[in-house]
């Protein structure tokens, strides 16, 4: 019996980094589709809107035919059991990661117990690659180019009001 294996990853993606397209990608590897699941994200000021997070995910992530982005709103958990999902993927940088995200996996479990949390570490290159320092260095002016895709990088020039090339 042929199983279609679901992962859902979900974040709020602002912007989608490399670090993240790294764990998508493998997390692609592992499952046979995935979900990139764009938090709509009341609780915290995002630079983007929803559709422009989930515009930079599709275009970053455009040669991965089995991930596709999607918004969500409220539990992780019910939005992964209503596509059919049976894990979440988290990505675990530091230790610090690993407190707050042990604790959380504990809570879904108890909110959905058929749905599994997987935890992926980043590539060496990307653990330190964050959203909110790449938003950071990229309002201060700093180069960013190194840390998010090509077609991230014009999207957060476009949206700080500079050239791509800045």
């Amino acid at each position: 019996m042929t199983q279609n294996v679901l992962a859902v990853y979900p974040g709020t993606f602002d912007p989608i980094t490399l670090g993240h397209e790294d764990l998508v990608r493998r997390t692609a590897q592992l499952f046979d589709r995935v979900i990139v699941a764009v938090a709509i994200a009341h609780h915290k000021k995002a630079l983007f809107t929803l559709d422009e997070r989930m515009d930079m995910a599709r275009e970053a992530l455009r040669d991965c035919p089995q991930v596709s982005v999607e918004p969500f709103e409220g539990l992780v958990t019910e939005f992964t059991a209503a596509r059919g999902g049976t894990a979440m993927v988290r990505g675990l940088r530091s230790g610090t990661d690993f407190d707050y995200e042990f604790q959380l996996a504990g809570m879904n479990r108890a909110l959905m117990p058929r749905i599994e949390t997987v935890f992926l570490t980043p590539s060496s290159q990307y653990q330190f690659i964050s959203s909110t320092l790449v938003r950071e260095i990229a309002t201060l002016g700093g180069h960013v180019t190194q840390f998010v895709s090509p077609v991230v990088h014009q999207h957060l020039m476009r949206k700080l009001g500079r050239t791509a090339s800045a």
